[in-house]
């Protein structure tokens, strides 16, 4: 039995190029970044080479990225480095309802301290309102954090227009695209954006690793203390075997942006299409047209969540409820009930499927054709 992966959202395969270019750094490239001699400077080579290609991934410079330990760290990092920042100018931070919990736990700790959070409301789809980000900005607002990409659903929310209410406003602005970078380009000054989380192990590099994108002259009170790492953000020993590989990966990714669109929209298409014809019934969440190519996430009306899981599994078929599994059990998708409600059954049967390497054309046909069968199983049950 075949074996497909179709849960690049969670966490995605490592590029065979990238274990070994990083292979080849644990072996050879061992010395502290932080020492004088050859060995330190022959691993401080490797971590500034690298920070260019990142900073020119996204249209800033090398001094605005910081290494971070991945996505939850970068986010962390930007909300409460700037909440403690710049607290005498205001303790209002804006997010929506439907981030990441390494943003949404980072602001419930604020509340804890003083703070006051506005999350706001999404629609079906799952977008944010201009018109109520605008009616939810204050004098004392100081942040506004809203992701680039949903990693449930897919939907891509409106950043630069995000970014154009806010130049009225003091309040910065941060965008958690773990899941949009090295999909989609990004230039973070075409888009307006202050500060941006990414991870390496969403494109193919390795887990651990990741960074914060933090605009020339924006403030952070550093979350760690000890050495002077990262310009004194950050201290730390750096990873230096990790940041090549991300390295790699990000060179990767953008050798082909355009053509993994392509393939991944395709793939989304055509899963739906014999969906259609296996006369399935099925609800998208979100829309086709204003989301991730990678992430396609449905409702199977009549099914359970676990009952799909498991079931596919059992064909060989590794998909997510998009939410987290805690102890055998799901729990309801904070991001599916802002969207339809608490009330909705598709909290309860809602599949993400998301591409990436090593899938093809022959497994998305596969996995539909076993979705169909799956669903029609459990509905008849």
């Amino acid at each position: 039995m075949e074996k497909i992966y179709v849960d690049h959202a969670a966490t995605s395969p490592i590029h065979p190029s990238v274990a070994e270019v990083m292979l080849e750094v644990m072996k050879n490239t061992f010395g502290n970044p932080s020492s004088i001699h050859s060995y330190g400077r022959q691993a401080r080579r490797v971590i500034d080479e690298s920070r260019v290609i990142f900073a020119n991934s996204i249209g800033a410079k090398p001094t605005e990225v910081i290494m971070t330990s991945g996505g939850t760290e970068a986010d962390n990092f930007a909300i409460v480095g700037i909440a403690e920042s710049y607290q005498h100018q205001g303790k209002h931070v804006i997010t929506s309802q439907i981030e990441h919990h390494a943003v949404l736990h980072t602001c419930q700790q604020l509340e804890k301290r003083g703070y006051e959070v506005t999350y706001l409301a999404v629609d079906e789809n799952g977008q944010v309102s201009l018109s109520e980000l605008k009616a939810a900005l204050r004098d004392d607002t100081i942040l506004v954090s809203i992701m680039y990409g949903n990693n449930e659903v897919g939907t891509i929310q409106p950043i630069k227009e995000i970014a154009e209410v806010l130049k009225e406003s003091k309040a910065f602005f941060h965008t958690d695209a773990v899941q949009a970078y090295g999909i989609i380009p990004i230039d973070v000054n075409d888009l307006g954006i202050d500060l941006m989380s990414v991870s390496a192990h969403k494109l193919n590099g390795p887990k651990g690793i990741g960074y914060l994108y933090a605009r020339e002259g924006v403030l952070l009170a550093p979350r760690f203390f000890g050495g002077e790492q990262e310009r004194k953000r950050r201290p730390g020993t750096e990873n230096v075997a990790a940041i090549a590989g991300f390295k790699q990966a990000v060179l990767i990714a953008q050798e082909n942006t355009l053509e993994k669109q392509k393939q991944y929209i395709n793939f989304k298409n055509m899963f739906i299409k014999h969906l259609e014809e296996s006369s399935v019934l099925f609800h998208q969440n979100g829309s086709l047209e204003n989301s991730l190519p990678h992430v396609l996430n449905l409702s199977f009306p009549g099914t359970d969540v676990e009952a799909m899981l498991v079931n596919l599994d059992l064909v060989g078929i590794a998909a997510s409820s998009g939410s987290a599994c805690t102890a055998g059990s799901i729990d309801p998708s904070h991001v599916l009930v802002a969207m339809h409600g608490k009330d909705s059954e598709r909290i309860r049967n809602s599949i993400r499927f998301s591409f990436g390497l090593y899938n093809t054309e022959s497994q998305i046909i596969h996995i539909a054709n076993e979705v169909a069968k799956i669903v029609k199983r459990l509905t008849k049950v």
